[in-house]
């Protein structure tokens, strides 16, 4: 997704609060000059914005990046090493480094320390485990190597040293608000609602993130999820989950389903169900997903986003790392310890601005 990481800070609050405390007797002189000096130190300001982000993306040191991913047979996960690779593409001074894609634990520890032992500069990993790989986290900082821990957190903060991921609990809220406010808009009372969920793997902490977020919302409205089951983030997963909630639960007024990936297949069971009396809300903002809400005509009417742009950011803090600098909008001289994107909840209202952003399901 092409939000930024972080969203450009306050000054204009801040230099009008000091401003205020400054008033005295003489308000009405100094404040005409001091206009002046406020709308000069504005223009400096924006002036030396401007020149640190321009010199942020100019070229820098060379530097190999080593870059470690699970296995891309999911669309969110081939997007994730997609927008890497295309965004370490544009420029000249990385020398851009990736191990084979692997869900096998022992392959991609043995992976990154391939990568330890040649040296690179910088490491961008996502691992399929968090807790599985911070031993080798932390033998790459121990090392002197920077690590950009990509999504999945790694369970030492000593193992990387800068957390960049999506916020899993934020998307269970952002979809319980809608769910809770679209049917608030239907007339449906908390005691009648029937409200599904199609999580994804439950042994992994984001889906319990995810799934307590949307508790928390939907509770905070007086509402409560009255059916769910898990999937596993797979198109087969999808349906055979939704199949089994739909057998189950005879009416339905809400579903959110945690992942797009897996909603082709929660949609294709609905359809071959021929059900369409509940609205469903999605995950993670996949094209696909889009797309079939832009076109309103089926029972998706919003997801919520989780977006692997977040790669492409990561690769742009590694650049940061490796020359010595900090985030152009931000005072601090140096790249923040964690980094955590919001979820935007995306309905046929906002689709056009989030349309290129989407993935490939």
């Amino acid at each position: 997704m092409s939000k930024e990481v972080m969203e450009e800070s306050g000054f204009g609050r801040r230099g009008f609060l000091l401003g205020a405390g400054a008033v005295g007797a003489g308000a009405v002189l100094a404040g005409c000059t001091s206009n002046k000096a406020k709308k000069a130190d504005a223009t400096s300001a924006t002036t030396a914005a401007a020149a640190a982000s321009g010199a942020n993306e100019a070229a820098g040191k060379k530097f190999v990046l080593g870059f470690s991913a699970p296995a891309a047979d999911h669309g969110w996960i081939a997007a994730i090493t997609n927008n890497a690779r295309d965004t370490a593409g544009k420029y000249s001074d990385i020398t851009f480094k990736a191990t084979e894609g692997t869900n096998d634990l022992n392959l991609q520890i043995s992976q990154v320390e391939t990568l330890i032992n040649d040296k690179v500069g910088v490491l961008v990993i996502l691992p399929h485990d968090g807790k599985a790989l911070t031993a080798i986290g932390r033998k790459a900082m121990d090392a002197g190597i920077p690590v950009i821990n990509l999504d999945r957190i790694f369970d030492s903060p000593l193992a990387y040293r800068t957390h960049i991921a999506g916020d899993n609990y934020g998307m269970g809220v952002s979809a319980g608000n809608y769910v809770a406010k679209v049917l608030k808009e239907k007339g449906v009372s908390p005691a009648d609602a029937k409200i599904g969920e199609i999580a994804g793997i439950p042994s992994l902490p984001l889906t319990v993130d995810r799934s307590k977020g949307f508790a928390d919302a939907l509770s905070a409205a007086g509402y409560k999820v009255t059916n769910s089951v898990p999937a596993a983030f797979t198109v087969e997963s999808g349906s055979t989950a939704a199949t089994q909630m739909l057998q189950a639960a005879p009416k339905l007024n809400a579903i959110w389903n945690h992942d797009d990936d897996q909603g082709v297949g929660v949609l294709a069971a609905i359809k071959q169900a021929n059900r369409s009396e509940f609205f469903m809300v999605g995950g993670a903002g996949s094209r696909d997903a889009m797309d079939l809400i832009k076109a309103d005509n089926s029972v998706l009417k919003a997801t919520v986003t989780y977006s692997p742009s977040m790669a492409s950011s990561a690769i742009k803090l590694a650049r940061l790392l490796a020359n010595g600098k900090g985030m152009a909008d931000l005072v601090e001289k140096d790249v923040p310890k964690i980094i955590i994107l919001s979820s935007a909840t995306i309905t046929k209202d906002n689709v056009d601005q989030y349309l290129d952003t989407g993935f490939k399901s």
